[in-house]
Parts: structure tokens; C-alpha cells; sequence
């Protein structure tokens, strides 16, 4: 029963990796456009903690950031976290050659410094976007539209697993109790043995 729970969790982390928010794909060398140029790397900046504004952020890197790098493999990711509360939260999108009129427009909403975000290269330029006080559905609407990402939908086979592990995931809570259940019986007993024991040597 352990092993099958094990099991459930990973095809549940597999397919939260593959579909949902995030799950899409950048424009490269061979589909960029001059809108849309091609997205060569991320960098992600917030701090630790949740407060100060950073929330939507460490929910990007924990929700969305594994399904873009999931369906965009050959494009480098790299996050910073800080103890900075007060600092930025960044996110730094790459592109080749240029930047889109929709990037530089979005970016220069309200302009912010990453110190920690690396330089472009020769034939790179960067916008960065300020993500701070924004939910992660926020931070991702803005991203898409800087870089023309195409989702990718949920295939029939996803719909039906993910069913079908919701299904097996809403069974398995009484088979979870009653394993709980009898490990708790027999450390009960462990323990009732142990003290009998423990008498009968005082009695001895």
C-alpha cells in the first residue's frame, strides 16, 4: 500500500509538471518573429519569505517555472533567492538579438534594477519585469505576453490521468486510515508489552 501511495505521488508531480500554468512554449531561433524574438534564458530574483510583496513570486518558481523549463528544456533557468525583503523581485527574460515593442512596454511599466541577474551576452538583450505584489497568474499573464509563449493544452490522455488519480487519490483515503490505523494498534501494543515488561522485571 506504501509503494502504490509512492507511486500515485509521482505520476501526480509528472503530470503537475507537464500541464497547468506555465505549460508552454518559448518562441526559438526557427519560430521567433519580430514581435516575438526568440527567448534564450530566464533569471528569477525574490526573496525567502513570502511577505514584503515576494508571494507571487515564489509561487512562479514553484508552480510555473518547472512547466516552462518542462516544455522549453533547452532554454537556461536561474533563480536567486535572497534574505532581502525590501529587494526586488525580478524576473529578467532573455531574448536573441532584441527586444519585442510588447516586452519593452511591459517592462517599462515600472522599471526595476536585478544586480543579481547576469549580464546579457553580445547577442542578448534583456527586460526585466518587476514582479513584486503580483499573484503568479499575474507575473505569467505579463510573461506570455512579453514573449508570444504558445500554451500547450492538456492532451486527452492528461485529462483522463489526471481523473483518473484524483479518483484513486479519493479511495485510497480510508485504505490511508486504515493503514494508519494499524500501525498505531501495533505501537500501542509495542508499548503495552514494553511496560509489561518493565513491571514484571520490578516485580522479579
Amino acid at each position: 500500500m506504501v509503494n502504490l501511495f509512492k507511486r500515485l505521488r509521482k505520476l501526480q508531480t509528472m503530470l503537475q509538471t507537464k500541464i497547468g500554468t506555465g505549460a508552454a512554449v518559448f518562441p526559438n531561433l526557427s519560430s521567433a518573429s519580430k514581435e516575438f524574438p526568440a527567448v534564450t534564458r530566464l533569471h528569477l530574483t525574490y526573496a525567502r519569505k513570502i511577505d514584503q510583496g515576494h508571494g507571487g513570486a515564489r509561487h512562479f518558481w514553484r508552480n510555473c517555472l518547472p512547466r516552462l523549463k518542462y516544455h522549453n528544456p533547452g532554454v537556461p533557468m536561474t533563480v536567486a533567492q535572497t534574505s532581502n525583503q525590501q529587494g526586488p523581485a525580478a524576473l529578467t527574460i532573455y531574448f536573441a538579438e532584441r527586444v519585442g515593442s510588447a516586452a519593452t512596454a511591459l517592462a517599462n511599466e515600472k522599471k526595476v534594477t536585478d544586480e543579481l541577474a547576469p549580464a546579457p551576452d553580445a547577442n542578448e538583450q534583456s527586460a526585466v519585469l518587476d514582479i513584486k505584489n503580483r499573484t503568479y497568474q499575474q507575473i505569467w499573464d505579463r510573461v506570455q505576453a512579453m514573449t508570444g509563449a504558445k500554451v500547450v493544452p492538456a492532451t486527452p490522455e492528461d485529462i483522463a490521468l489526471s481523473q483518473k488519480l484524483a479518483e484513486i487519490k479519493k479511495r485510497s483515503g480510508p485504505d490511508r486510515q486504515r493503514v494508519a490505523a494499524i500501525r498505531q494498534a501495533k505501537k500501542d501494543q509495542e508499548r503495552m508489552l514494553a511496560e509489561a515488561r518493565g513491571q514484571v522485571d520490578k516485580q522479579v
